[in-house]
């Protein structure tokens, strides 16, 4: 009786032996992976990001474009960008930072929440794809503050715009300084010299 209980129980052992071998398997290899590498956007050459140079990370802008009523050098009242607002969406939806115009030099500045900061001025633009949009741009950094994620961005680029553009309210001599926003979208993506 010992003898075919013996037997049984190793035939069950090596079963479930067996059996569990593809699950552990399966488990080592979804461990946690790490994250693709971003690729860039298809963009037109005018906005093309120097040679050697790789994504880093990118961001989703959701917010508005500031503009106040001002006089051109010929006189004529028309709305100029102040700058933007807007908050910094990784790709899981998280708020990571924060876009704004840096109140001393006035220029487009990302911060992001790891404490890493970066201004830039617009190299080139390229009509949207929606008229009613604002232009996508290539952006050289010309300043970095902290550590974090942007401590080696040199180069971003603004694309897939939505909005942006100024309404259609009056701006003349008696609304001068006024502000006004418009609502936008922008994915940005940020690029450094590749390792």
């Amino acid at each position: 009786m010992r003898r075919p209980l013996l037997a049984a129980a190793a035939v069950l052992g090596l079963t479930v032996l067996i059996s569990s071998a593809p699950l552990a398997h399966t488990q080592s290899n979804t461990q946690k992976e790490p994250p693709a590498q971003e690729s860039a956007p298809d963009v037109p050459d005018a906005i093309a990001v120097p040679a050697g140079e790789t994504v880093q990370f990118f961001v989703t802008a959701k917010g508005s474009q500031i503009y106040t009523c001002q006089a051109g050098t010929d006189g004529k009242f028309a709305w100029t960008l102040k700058g933007p607002d807007a908050e910094l969406r990784d790709r899981k939806d998280k708020v990571i930072g924060q876009h704004f115009a840096d109140p001393t030099t006035k220029l487009p500045t990302w911060k992001l929440k790891d404490g890493s900061e970066v201004s830039g001025k617009a190299a080139a633009h390229v009509d949207s794809l929606d008229s009613g949009s604002i232009p996508w741009l290539l952006v050289n950094v010309v300043s970095h503050a902290g550590k974090g994620q942007l401590t080696n961005v040199t180069t971003i680029q603004r694309v897939h715009t939505h909005g942006g553009k100024p309404g259609n309210d009056a701006c003349d001599e008696s609304h001068k300084d006024a502000e006004t926003k418009s609502s936008y979208t922008a994915d940005y993506y940020f690029f450094a010299p590749a390792k």
